[in-house]
């Protein structure tokens, strides 16, 4: 690729809307969730409804899964994706009529995050399958890394604003969060995409199990798939994150925050990386390492007793992480046809939702059984068994020389 190319894909203008929208889209959730977690906490006071509001957001993704690829390859991406924030947004007007009417409750905070988690499983298959519609495949790895940084600043930027903007009313959050919603859905409708339609027609137990039954006949893109599914599954230590820096690294709130943001800042650095030089030969060992290292991190996180040394090891954690969600996301998208996009993507993005859910249960019950430190440790170590049997299951994924073999 020409040394021109990070130049064109700036001036890309679809491109650079939906970017743009990205960062708005994702800026609004990350400031909804602190929101809607505080204002819930402030009603009820029970840290169980807390883990609960989660589990109703990712509710939707299981329910829904077979049909937000359906309807993501068989309509206008743009217009599936726009509708889920028009969705987000009119969430987030009512919970700020509520709060200026003191009407808002526990129950009805649980209507709306079922409805957040719907509108977000049908806007990601659909905003994923779009991209290549976006921009040429010869700047497709760089477009996703690049697309990748913007979800990874909102991570780092946007929840630390919403806390801020929250000290003065939960109304100065969800205010602007309608507002921002509202910029990404306009952006989103003005992008010149051209998509390849799968066959109109109702939805039946063909059409929706199409992607599964696609991905299972690609070893490549199953096993890309799989191995991120069992490899963060054992890997994710995030939900011990309380008790290291509590009990084991003797720090403060201000501590946990900064572990907290530490993997997502690896992640912006690697992604803004990755757009400026992109993946383009040995991505299959390439991947296969960034997965090892992520295991490695793991490892030395969970041995760390040096605040300063868990910081850095969980940054490398989350740039490695970031190699192996690039590398997966591009090569996946430019071996799926265009019509089948939208379901692939909903089956990733169930097995996504699925590793890092259960992956916080697995430490969970782990640190329970064995320690805060074992768990954490024999999750790394689970990580690396991963990696090595995946090598030997999928051969031609390990050898696989470029994003697309086409």
């Amino acid at each position: 690729m020409s040394d021109s190319a990070p130049q064109l894909l700036r001036h890309h203008r679809p491109f650079v809307a939906f970017w743009m929208a990205r960062v708005f889209t994702a800026s609004g959730f990350q400031m909804l969730t602190v929101a809607i977690g505080w204002h819930l906490y402030q009603l009820t006071g029970n840290v169980l409804d807390l883990g609960l509001v989660g589990l109703v957001e990712f509710t939707p993704r299981v329910l829904f899964m077979l049909h937000t690829g359906h309807v993501a390859d068989r309509y206008d991406r743009r217009k599936v994706a726009a509708l889920c924030q028009t969705l987000q947004a009119l969430i987030a007007l009512a919970l700020a009529l509520g709060s200026v009417s003191g009407h808002v409750t526990r129950e009805l905070i649980f209507v709306l995050a079922f409805l957040l988690g719907s509108a977000r499983s049908f806007e990601m298959p659909a905003t994923q399958a779009l991209l290549p519609n976006v921009v040429p495949a010869g700047l497709f790895p760089r477009a996703v890394a690049a697309s990748a940084s913007a979800s990874q600043a909102a991570t780092i930027v946007a929840p630390a604003i919403g806390g801020f903007l929250y000290a003065f009313g939960s109304t100065w959050v969800y205010g602007p969060t309608v507002a921002l919603y509202g910029i990404a859905c306009l952006l989103t409708l003005s992008l010149d995409a051209r998509q390849q339609l799968a066959q109109r027609g109702r939805a039946n137990l063909e059409s929706l199990l199409a992607g599964i039954r696609f991905i299972r006949s690609r070893p490549d893109i199953f096993g890309a798939i799989s191995l991120d599914l069992f490899a963060v599954l054992l890997g994710g230590a995030t939900a011990l994150l309380p008790v290291f820096a509590k009990d084991i690294l003797l720090t403060g709130a201000w501590g946990l925050g900064l572990l907290r943001s530490a993997p997502a800042v690896g992640a912006l650095l690697m992604s803004l990386w990755l757009a400026r030089f992109p993946v383009e030969r040995k991505v299959g060992l390439i991947m296969f390492t960034s997965v090892g290292v992520f295991g490695v991190a793991t490892i030395a996180f969970g041995l760390s007793t040096s605040f300063w040394f868990s910081l850095a090891v969980l940054v490398v954690l989350g740039a490695a992480d970031m190699i192996s969600m690039v590398i997966r996301g591009a090569f996946v998208q430019l071996e799926t046809p265009d019509e089948m996009r939208g379901r692939v993507s909903a089956v990733n993005g169930l097995f996504i939702g699925a590793s890092n859910q259960l992956g916080e249960f697995e430490s969970g019950v782990t640190a329970h059984w064995f320690g805060t430190v074992p768990a954490v440790v024999l999750g790394g170590v689970g990580t690396l068994v991963v990696t090595g049997v995946w090598m030997k299951l999928f051969p031609t994924l390990t050898h696989r020389d470029r994003m697309h073999n086409g």
